[in-house]
């Protein structure tokens, strides 16, 4: 019986490994030559640097007017008049709406009469007093019902005064909560104006950004209807937390500025410190599939470096890794370039 000789057993890893060992001894010997033969590319540099950026925290908020109120009456009844509309411009002390006032004008009549009865009835015990035909408390009780009657009289010239409801300031109308023929009644809001004159922005801060803000301070403000940013300043500033939030909230008056309208969403910039980083041209920074690569120049060549990008600040880019201050990297014209190519600094 014959056995079998063992098979020697080679690992994967041990093949992989021999493949890239007998690769390694060639490839210098090619790069060189795939380099001498490109030509060489006249390009721009720059020296990277360690610069220092300002760190910020963004918080949502809403641009709102300064001046709003929500109109409504001070007393039940059908709306008989309400002649604004959406978007219209009212006056200070202009007729917003008219209750039916059929009610209380009655109330108001027959508080005139027993006014004018009790008023009788205290001019007749007065002459009888004089006369010592009554006694003083008969007197005292008919002077006390005549301005019981001068009471209700006053009482219901007012509430016919609350018929009307006016505007308290110059404004817009920027909601209409009711129709004619429906029925107001304390609490239910019927109109909502604003004064679009003068904007602020709210927004709720988290308490662990809230110690960075202070009052009269200036901070940018961001609204993507408006072209570039907007310098608000803190005029308010909550003294406690919210409870259910945990946050505070700010409130900054807002420059008059072309397309800025109240309800619109609005970005607070919050300073929170400082951070140095290394920062590139966004044109060095090219894109080849997934990978982003800069190339530096050392020894006349371009050599490629794979990075990782952070935030762009203003035309540059950070660089989070792959690449150190002091290198000397192509600012144009590096889309065109290969690994090892020789360049000309212009």
């Amino acid at each position: 019986m014959n056995r079998l000789s063992p098979t020697p057993v080679v690992s994967l890893s041990t093949v992989v490994l021999a493949f890239v060992l007998a690769g390694c001894g060639s490839k210098p010997e090619n790069a060189k030559e795939h380099s001498s033969s490109l030509p060489t590319a006249p390009v721009r540099v720059q020296t990277v640097e360690n610069k220092s950026r300002t760190m910020t925290e963004e918080v949502v908020g809403t641009v709102r007017a300064k001046l709003r109120a929500t109109l409504e009456a001070r007393l039940s009844g059908r709306i008989e008049k309400l002649p604004v509309v959406l978007g219209e411009k009212v006056q200070k002390g202009q007729l917003i709406a008219r209750l039916d006032a059929g009610e209380i004008a009655a109330r108001l009549e027959q508080a005139e009469a027993a006014l004018e009865q009790a008023e009788r009835e205290w001019k007749r015990v007065s002459a009888l007093l004089e006369q010592q035909s009554v006694t003083r408390a008969e007197y005292d009780s008919a002077q006390s019902r005549q301005r019981l009657a001068k009471g209700a009289v006053v009482e219901a010239r007012a509430m016919l005064g609350y018929v009307e409801i006016i505007a308290p300031f110059d404004g817009l109308v920027t909601r209409k909560w009711a129709d004619v023929g429906d029925l107001a009644a304390p609490g239910k809001p019927l109109v909502d104006i604003e004064d679009p004159a003068a904007l602020q922005m709210d927004a709720d801060v988290p308490e662990a950004i809230a110690s960075h803000i202070k009052q009269d301070a200036r901070l940018r403000v961001r609204v993507d209807a408006v072209n570039g940013e907007l310098e608000g300043v803190i005029r308010e500033i909550a003294p406690a937390a919210d409870a259910g939030s945990r946050t505070f909230r700010v409130k900054l008056d807002l420059p008059s500025t072309a397309g800025l309208m109240s309800g619109q969403f609005a970005r607070l910039i919050v300073p929170i410190g400082e951070r140095k980083s290394v920062r590139v041209p966004t044109a060095s920074v090219v894109q080849r599939g997934q990978l982003d690569i800069v190339f530096a120049v050392a020894d006349q060549h371009a050599r490629l470096h794979l990075v990782k990008t952070g935030q762009r600040v203003g035309d540059e880019i950070e660089i989070l890794s792959g690449l150190d201050a002091g290198h000397t990297v192509v600012i144009t014209g590096a889309d065109q370039l290969t690994d090892g190519q020789p360049v000309e600094a212009k």
